[in-house]
């Protein structure tokens, strides 16, 4: 996969870097289990680059800073080459200041969040990023059957020193738009009433978000009557709608949409990160004489003793299910809708690319 990718992306425009860096990190979504930012997105990034939404080779630009903050522009390059130099930015920082902002704008999709959380967390930083997508309108309000926001992810890293790294990383609508994209194309279904149609109905039939597709490789969700609902009611809308306030509206690259525009809003991510140094905390310890990784395991210890509400079940804390799937993955391989593998090698022959090649 990372060779047959690699080749793809550099077939489209990408350094033989760049090209690598994403295809690593599409396949690295999929290794964790968020097939919904991995290689099914190939395709689809693939045409995003021929019609000018996502642009090849960009440096992330500083239009502002001060010595714990920048505000960074991504010119439209791919996230995952973006978000890495954003987020080596606010490291830096941190790391001098002890805590940093970043304010990134303009920026190609930027995958699956948790890799910006473990990326600060490989460096020792505690990280908090907020994402929105601008042009981009998927999810209906609480309440509401017409789309106003985009899937609007939040993601919490933290290091724990001698252990594995705590890693929250969620869309704000139920699913991602990715997986409907998954579900789509024969991969694993949606849960129930993930989606609403466009006469109210709750469904978990992805259909609605893509309306008629016929037989093209990326269907496109902005053509359905349906949308994609937030998780959790209100609260999970509220969540979603403070994502537009903090990634797209504070940061500089715009939110979802407003009234009285004539055409949608260019596509592109904004994303609000802030980053603690533990060193500049001195190690944040407690009360009770504990350091900030003994603190967090003996929680960690807490939660998993809790009484599991199946027979036979278990209490799992952020980012263990991603790290057991990612062992067990590296091991038998990626699974694919054989419809989503379908799609790739067809935009490999249309890239003039051989997949025999990398044994395919």
């Amino acid at each position: 996969m990372h060779g047959l990718g690699a080749a793809i992306f550099e077939a489209a425009g990408s350094s033989a870097k760049e090209a690598r860096t994403i295809i690593e990190r599409l396949a690295g979504a999929n290794l964790r289990g968020h097939d919904s930012h991995g290689v099914i997105r190939i395709p689809r990034y693939v045409q995003w680059a021929a019609d000018g939404l996502q642009v090849p080779n960009q440096t992330a630009e500083i239009l502002s800073e001060q010595p714990g903050f920048a505000i960074v522009d991504g010119r439209y390059g791919f996230g995952q080459s973006i978000g890495e130099q954003a987020v080596d930015i606010g490291i830096a920082k941190a790391r001098t200041q002890g805590v940093a902002m970043v304010a990134l704008r303009n920026s190609g999709h930027l995958g699956r969040i948790g890799d910006w959380a473990e990326r600060a967390a490989d460096a020792g930083l505690v990280s908090m990023h907020m994402v929105n997508v601008r042009g981009s309108l998927l999810v209906a309000p609480f309440g509401g059957v017409s789309r106003r926001s985009s899937t609007n992810p939040f993601c919490i890293g933290a290091p724990v020193a001698g252990a594995d790294h705590i890693v929250l990383d969620f869309a704000t609508s139920l699913v991602a738009e990715g997986k409907a994209l998954v579900a789509l194309k024969g991969g694993k279904p949606l849960p129930p009433g993930a989606i609403v149609a466009g006469d109210g109905t709750i469904t978990s039939d992805p259909a609605p978000l893509y309306g008629e597709t016929g037989n093209t490789i990326y269907p496109d969700p902005s053509q359905g009557p349906g949308a994609l609902r937030a998780f959790g009611d209100h609260k999970g809308f509220g969540m979603n709608f403070m994502m537009e306030v903090m990634a797209g509206a504070l940061t500089g690259s715009g939110t979802a949409g407003a009234l009285g525009e004539d055409q949608r809003r260019r596509f592109c991510n904004g994303m609000l990160s802030i980053y603690i140094d533990l060193d500049a905390m001195g190690g944040a310890p407690r009360e009770m004489g504990d350091s900030f990784a003994a603190e967090v395991l003996a929680y960690v210890d807490f939660v998993k003793s809790a009484t599991p509400a199946e027979a036979g079940g278990e209490v799992l804390v952020p980012g263990e299910p991603e790290r057991r799937l990612k062992a067990e993955r590296e091991a038998t391989g990626l699974p694919l809708a054989p419809q989503a593998w379908a799609d790739i090698l067809a935009t490999a022959e249309r890239m003039k690319i051989d997949p025999a090649r990398f044994g395919v």
